[in-house]
């Protein structure tokens, strides 16, 4: 019995499923106790059918068995000797369903406390957690290893005059930076990026670690949260190579002049 149970804990531990084989066996329990409650309502109308002489007796007895319930013609013999200012109290017994639904919670619970607690044939949440933690260091390091590193920063970025890599910072750049910094680099909200006049330096290190940290006083986002290392490389080579385009409508100058 404990080399079967161990198999089908297993079959659904490296399926990932348990959580999901819970989920279903809540849902199974919550559709039977609502069938089990329309059943007993059912039989108390059939029960309530057969004293007025329209019920069918087959019908009537099984939902009377599923129900637990007597039919109301057995009133008088269901009658406990007690009387409270005239109150009765009839000698109805539990429901079967709802026994059957208490000695299966008992039986469930048993079960846990055995597979979990005593026998250990399954993980507790947190050595599942720590499983799949230490699985995805695992696959972090093996997608590493087979992947170039994208570990350009600011003491180390190359300038470039590729068109390749402006065009892919001009592309990056007019999806993210010209809301602030104009479609040619003109300025807006942000600075004109295409004279000599620099807030944070103009150099390409400092561009890529502007755009790399941000400023968060004056509202300049830090990219380096949301964009690669090669993205915001491409995007200060373009920035840099826009110096002396002259848009038109630019910014007046702010900063230092470089």
């Amino acid at each position: 019995m404990k080399i079967y149970t161990q198999v089908f804990v297993a079959m659904f531990q490296n399926d990932g499923d348990i959580l999901l084989l819970a989920a279903i066996a809540i849902l199974i329990c919550i559709i039977f106790v609502l069938l089990v409650m329309v059943m007993s309502l059912a039989g108390m109308i059939g029960s309530m059918s057969d004293v007025a002489g329209k019920a069918t007796p087959d019908m009537d007895k099984f939902w009377q068995k599923i129900g637990g319930l007597k039919p109301l013609a057995q009133e008088k013999e269901l009658l406990l000797n007690e009387d409270y200012d005239g109150i009765q109290e009839l000698d109805n017994p539990v429901p079967a369903w709802f026994n059957a639904l208490f000695y299966g919670t008992v039986a469930f619970g048993l079960v846990y406390l055995l597979v979990y607690h005593n026998w250990n044939l399954a993980p507790m949440q947190k050595q599942e957690y720590d499983t799949e933690v230490f699985a995805a260091q695992l696959a972090t390091q093996e997608r590493l290893k087979n992947s170039p590193v994208d570990d350009i920063n600011e003491n180390n970025i190359k300038e470039s005059k590729e068109e390749g890599v402006l065009a892919a910072g001009k592309g990056t750049y007019v999806q993210y930076c010209a809301a602030c910094h104009g479609q040619a680099g003109e300025g807006g909200v942000g600075p004109n990026l295409t004279d000599d006049y620099w807030l944070h330096g103009g150099e390409l290190a400092a561009v890529f670690k502007t755009i790399k940290y941000g400023v968060p006083e004056k509202g300049m986002v830090a990219w380096g949260t949301q964009l690669t290392p090669t993205q915001m490389s491409n995007i200060a080579n373009f920035i840099t190579s826009l110096k002396g385009t002259n848009p038109p409508n630019g910014k007046a100058p702010q900063g230092d002049k470089m």
